[in-house]
């Protein structure tokens, strides 16, 4: 990267000078303000912005063309502004919508951006708010404080200027990581004074999204000094354990690197809403079709009529038949254009809305404990929530509590912490001292370890609990009569504060001894070495002297690691091996304790030759990797600890339902491999059945072009080899045959950071490579061209997708977000993003449903979500019940206003044939008007708010019925086609009957009028759609009743009031149909022919329903119900046993604290002294 982004200290005026464009020949500031704007709209943007997004709607910009042509008084229908209402009470309502959250994001960006901070202003620090801050400033932090910009860490007042930050909200995080300041900083900068004079000038790279790297150099006092990620304290990271410190601001604002990594806000359009978009369109161009057809028709009978009747020609002489023809095709423009109702568009956001009301009110997702209910905080999404086929899920805190408890442990061939209930208390009269030093309450809890520790009889378990109060990188404080324990990792801490509950007590360190309490009894050990961990040994160790004299070397790392450096395996060894397999099966997090004797004589020659390691130019890590090696040998095994990584209530059982509804979830975390794959398994995700494909089997070459290679060859042998199956070949001999075994065995992917950093940066390579692959994936591209770098992310897609479990670790924000754009794009799939931190807003925002957890971590998930929960677990009643119902309500709504329009309205086309093709309307004005509106749309509103095909209770026991969203069922083109054909035939039978009827001219009454005969075939339309909707809904409720009644009674009402003979004589041209509804609807011959419609109408869908049952093809929901009769649903297993024969036993060891703790501690780094506190 190019370096060319210069800081000075204290001086804001040279940042002032510089420029940069960032539009056509606009510029702005190259240094960004420490001020955020996360919102959309502004007072000047929100009207034109708002409406050029509502715009986007096909249908908005169809009702408006509508309104423009009632503008012109030779065509209109109706007045215009009657038209123009509607669209604004829509269009208002929407924006009001979009404008209450973007207020709540304009609340949010004002909290972050007035929180304090102390900036040096001067020679003195003053309070002032985080917008306030400009790049090259002081900035001074205090304990618990949130770092507000990309910082240089100058000096702390910890030894040697660390600092220990938790950086929960960037990567989840929460084990404490250190950062240290450059030497000649820690020791120059002692004052506000020098704070103030310093004028260091820091050359970096420009602000990107990398969160684990930066590259730069401080120049000062004519000196450089190389400065790497360790010396930065990132935006968003949590001072901990650091009383005080102070960082020269980098990066400010939108140019830090959590803001680089935020994304923007998108519009999220559901996929209904696509199709409805796509179908105005056709409907539209329909419509046009048909008008110019009869247009022409019109034209064509104009001309025959006026040859014909040439008398007649005085009414034409001002008018051709081509005028006639053009103006008709307007006419039926207009007289057709509500086959697109708006009513239907406004109808479908009240829908929308009452749903959300119920997501909202739902007390099975109301967390009683802090008082959280649901939030639907969308109100247009609903539907999408019964479609979706991917789960993205942070780890810390939305799948787990982010709590670590040591549960059990296994020592000289005795498990202990097995039986339950067992009361936390001390056996009676053990006098034992130490509890007062004890502040946490345990969690594991074994009277039996609690006697054998007192009694002090069995030497391995002596060694035991003193090699957790020793062998470890935790710092201690004293507050009071209390001890704070400071752990790198929440593991750690688990296992000191069990030996101190069991009577070894850590109490203090210095930079070569290590105290300790042994059942009240104070010890000192030297500390000789600290053999650090790193993730490629997996296991650290401590050569200490005891006081005694006598040299020990205690280890502690993962199963596989420890049981090869054994000197013997004996009878213990094995049941320690059979236990951790029993705590791997129960998902444990285990460690393997060892110790071993060391001689005097063998200490010393290793240790002369560690000296001479550990000051070596070259090689120093691999050398010193070598002499650990050596000493841990020969090891004795002592026993195995495991500590549990509390899930979140109800997690293995939601997941497990998830996956039955063909729901897949990948797990996306900034967390270790180890820890994942732990959380993996306990979570359900993982099983021991399932074959773990790992980096180095996806691609086992070592250089970046072949592994793709190797992915791009997959995908080749996948896609022709193997189309028929559907699977992704297992092992990275892909282009293999594989035995038909092992190719349907289920799979999961676990892949890093780095790796799909490759695959996400691939183009450049691949266009460079030619090879045979290169040909061969040529011919496969015949159907359209695509990008290579594309080719190897699909290729990378269709992989994990083929896998039943996915988890992606050491991922940043953005990859997160990249990898469910990735999944969006080449599976055309609907996703959903679940988090609880700042570190997964971006994926948030990506996913076609974000899902903010309201935890610990602040509220930015939330702030940025579509739905907020309390709970993980309530996804499963967010999805499979609320999500689904809204997908059957909207998609039985969709079908049936489309239904009842074309029934209704397509009888105007039939009248046309029968009126010369002009564009006179067959029914009265005020039919056409209020169809839509209070006739048709009540019972149609209520299926859209209440139906049910299945309770709540039964969509949860049988969740393979969400499977109908996932597949388009319920509405899609096939669907859409049905429809309209359903509704061509209702209004072809509802007009021919009252046609063939009204031929013969007579009843009891004079009823052979043009009137008579609109009001016939309106009744027998109407009443055919209520039939119709009544056969369909599943759900009956007294609202159900109400609204079908509702719409008669309505419909008998304003035919009255309209068709009154006072309304005629006050208005002619208004009411046009004076006692028409009263002359044809008491006439028993018209009502025996609206009766013959109805049966006409019905008979069909009844016999449709019938045929259904008879010949088997029954719905999803009917077999389900006959798989339930039949055999009853086993309950969610939570217990995954090995099987026997098991192919390999998982370790599943636990350590996620950070590499170099070790070298802190013995160079004495992180020790407090009573002098070097810093004065502040």
């Amino acid at each position: 990267p190019a370096f060319t982004w210069e800081v000075r200290a204290n001086d804001r005026n040279y940042h002032v000078q510089f420029k940069k464009k960032f539009a056509f020949c606009l510029t702005k500031k190259k240094y960004a303000g420490n001020a955020i704007k996360t919102a959309k709209y502004n007072i000047f943007t929100f009207l034109p912005l708002n409406l050029y997004e509502q715009f986007h709607r096909m249908a908005n910009v169809y009702f408006v063309f509508v309104i423009l042509l009632q503008t012109f008084p030779e065509i209109s229908t109706l007045p215009w502004y009657t038209l123009l209402f509607p669209l604004s009470c829509l269009l208002t309502i929407r924006g009001l919508r979009d404008l209450i959250d973007d207020v709540g994001r304009h609340q949010s960006d004002r909290n972050i951006n007035s929180r304090p901070c102390e900036i040096l202003s001067g020679k003195s620090f003053r309070w002032q708010k985080w917008r306030d801050i400009c790049v090259g400033d002081i900035v001074r932090l205090h304990k618990e404080s949130f770092v507000p910009a990309d910082m240089l860490l100058l000096c702390s007042s910890e030894p040697s200027s660390l600092c220990y930050v938790e950086t929960a909200d960037i990567d989840g995080e929460t084990n404490l990581k250190f950062r240290q300041a450059l030497l000649v900083t820690h020791q120059e900068l002692v004052s506000e004074e020098s704070l103030a004079t310093f004028d260091g000038e820091v050359t970096c790279e420009e602000p990107n999204s990398r969160m684990h790297s930066f590259t730069g150099t401080l120049e000062w006092r004519g000196e450089t000094y190389s400065l790497d990620s360790e010396r930065i304290l990132l935006r968003g990271c949590k001072l901990r354990n650091t009383d005080v410190c102070y960082g020269l601001v980098i990066y400010a604002g939108f140019d830090s690197k959590i803001m680089r990594n935020c994304g923007k806000i998108k519009r999220k359009k559901t996929k209904l809403d696509r199709m409805m978009d796509r179908l105005v369109i056709i409907i539209f161009l329909v419509l046009l079709v048909t008008s110019l057809c009869l247009a022409i028709a019109s034209g064509f009978w104009a001309r025959m009529f006026q040859e014909k009747h040439s008398y007649l020609s005085a009414l034409y002489k001002n008018t051709t038949p081509a005028q006639q023809a053009f103006f008709n095709f307007w006419g039926f423009t207009i007289l057709l254009s509500i086959i697109i109702p708006m009513s239907m568009y406004i109808t479908f956001e009240f829908i929308y809305l009452v749903n959300s009301f119920f997501i909202n009110w739902d007390l099975e997702m109301y967390y009683a404990v802090k008082d959280i209910p649901a939030k639907a905080r969308s109100t247009s999404l609903n539907d999408q929530l019964g479609q979706i086929e991917y789960i993205f899920s942070d780890k810390t805190g939305t799948l787990t509590q982010n709590m670590m408890s040591f549960k059990k442990c296994c020592i000289n061939g005795t498990i202990y912490g097995t039986g339950p209930g067992h009361e936390n208390k001390q056996p009676s009269g053990s006098g034992l001292t130490w509890s007062h030093h004890g502040e946490k309450k345990l969690d594991f809890c074994d009277a039996t370890l609690l006697e054998a520790a007192w009694r002090d009889s069995d030497p391995v378990l002596r060694e035991f609990l003193r090699l957790l109060a020793l062998c470890h990188t935790v710092m201690v404080e004293e507050k009071g009569d209390q001890l704070v324990y400071q752990a790198a990792s929440p593991d750690e801490e688990a296992l000191v504060l069990a030996a101190r509950n069991l009577g070894y007590v850590f109490l203090a360190r210095t930079r070569d001894t290590i105290t300790i309490s042994e059942l009240g009894e104070k010890r000192t050990y030297k500390v000789l070495a600290m053999l650090d961990f790193n993730s490629d040994r997996k296991r650290m160790s401590v050569l200490v002297r005891d006081p005694q004299g006598t040299i020990r070397l205690y280890t502690k790392g993962a199963d596989t690691v420890i049981l090869e450096r054994l000197q013997r395996r004996g009878p213990n060894e094995t049941f320690t091996e059979m236990a951790l397999e029993r705590f791997a099966e129960e998902t444990l997090r285990t460690l393997c304790l060892a110790s071993k004797e060391v001689s005097e004589v063998e200490y010393s020659k290793w240790s002369r030759r560690h000296r001479e390691a550990s000051v070596l130019l070259q090689d120093r890590t691999r050398e010193l990797d070598k002499l650990y090696e050596e000493m841990e040998q020969n090891l004795q095994l002592l026993g195995a600890t495991a500590i549990e990584d509390k899930l979140q209530d109800g997690v293995p059982e939601t997941i497990q339902l998830l996956k039955l509804g063909n729901i897949k979830v990948w797990v996306l975390t900034g967390d270790k491999q180890e820890t994942a794959m732990n959380i993996g398994y306990a979570c359900k995700l993982l099983t021991d059945d399932m074959e773990i494909l790992e980096e180095k089997e996806i691609s086992s070459a070592p250089t970046i072009p072949s592994s793709h290679s190797e992915i791009l060859e997959a995908y080749w042998v996948s896609n022709n080899n193997l189309s028929g199956s559907g699977e992704v070949l297992c092992s990275s001999r892909l282009s293999q045959p594989c035995p038909e075994a092992s190719c349907h065995k289920k799979r999961a992917v676990i892949v890093s950071g780095d790796f799909l950093d490759k695959i996400l940066h691939m183009g450049e390579v691949l266009k460079e490579k030619k090879g045979w692959l290169w040909r061969r994936l040529a011919c496969c591209r015949a159907t359209g061209p695509q990008e290579p770098g594309s080719l190897v992310e699909k290729a990378f897609v269709d992989l994990a997708t083929s896998c039943q479990a996915v988890i992606c670790c050491r991922v940043t924000p953005k990859q997160k977000a990249l990898i469910v754009q990735l999944v969006k794009k080449h599976k055309k799939a609907i996703t959903l993003a679940i988090g609880d931190g700042a570190n997964d807003v971006n994926m948030i925002k990506t996913a076609d449903i974000g899902v903010g957890i309201s935890g610990l971590e602040g509220m930015q998930a939330v702030q940025c979500s579509d739905y907020a929960l309390a709970q993980f677990s309530y996804l499963q009643r967010l999805l499979l019940v609320h999500g689904r119902w809204a997908y059957l309500r909207i998609c039985k709504f969709l079908r049936y206003f489309f239904y009842k329009t074309f029934a209704g309205l397509m009888a105007q086309i039939w009248f046309a044939f029968h009126s010369g093709f002009t564009a006179q309307p067959l029914y009265e004005g005020w039919f056409l008007a209020l169809y839509n509106i209070f006739y048709t749309s009540y019972p149609v509103l209520s299926m859209g708010l209440l139906e049910q095909d299945v309770s709540a209770k039964k969509s949860l026991e049988f969740p393979e019925l969400y499977v109908i969203g996932q597949q388009d069922e319920l509405f899609n083109y096939r669907v859409f086609g049905i429809t309209l054909l359903h509704g061509v035939s209702t209004s072809l039978a509802s007009f021919y009957i009252a046609l063939w009827a009204f031929e013969d001219g007579i009843g009891s009454k004079v009823v052979g009028d043009y009137e008579s005969f609109a009001v016939t075939v309106a009744t027998s339309a109407l009443l055919s759609v209520l039939v119709e909707i009544i056969l369909d809904t599943k759900f009956w409720t007294v609202l159900s009743f109400l609204m079908v009644t509702a719409s008669l009674l309505l419909f008998c009402l304003f035919s009255f009031l309209t068709q009154s003979i006072d309304a005629f004589r006050i208005a002619p041209a208004v009411f046009r149909f004076p006692e028409a509804s009263r002359n044809a609807l008491t006439d028993p011959y018209i009502l025996l022919v609206v009766l013959l419609s109805l049966v006409v109408n019905t008979v069909p869908s009844l016999t449709v329903r019938l045929y259904r049952t008879i010949t088997g093809k029954n719905t999803i929901q009917q077999n389900i119900r006959l798989k339930a009769r039949q055999e009853p649903e086993p309950s969610v297993e939570l217990r995954a046993h090995v099987p026997h024969g098991s192919f390999h036993r998982r370790s599943s060891y636990a350590f996620s604290h950070q590499e170099g703790y070790a070298g802190l501690i013995t160079r004495g780094d992180s020790l407090r002294t009573g002098d070097t506190r810093r004065a502040t």
